[in-house]
């Protein structure tokens, strides 16, 4: 099965979205931390991913806006 462009986006975009869920849900509960820390520190999560996507040509390190 063959995917395109937009469909690929629109996934990598859920998973980066459960990967920072999953950070903030980790810190509140497994590290102890204070819910406030926890909720910016899952914040930060799926900008840097984003951010640090090579082929993000878009925000990525690769992007023409730097």
């Amino acid at each position: 099965m063959k995917i395109d462009k937009k469909k690929k986006a629109i996934l990598k975009s859920y998973i980066r979205s459960v990967l920072a869920a999953t950070v903030t849900t980790a810190l509140a509960l497994v590290a102890d931390w204070k819910p406030e820390f926890a909720i910016l520190a899952g914040a930060i999560v799926a900008p840097a991913l984003r951010y640090l996507d090579p082929k993000d040509t878009q925000f990525g390190i690769n992007s023409d806006s730097q």
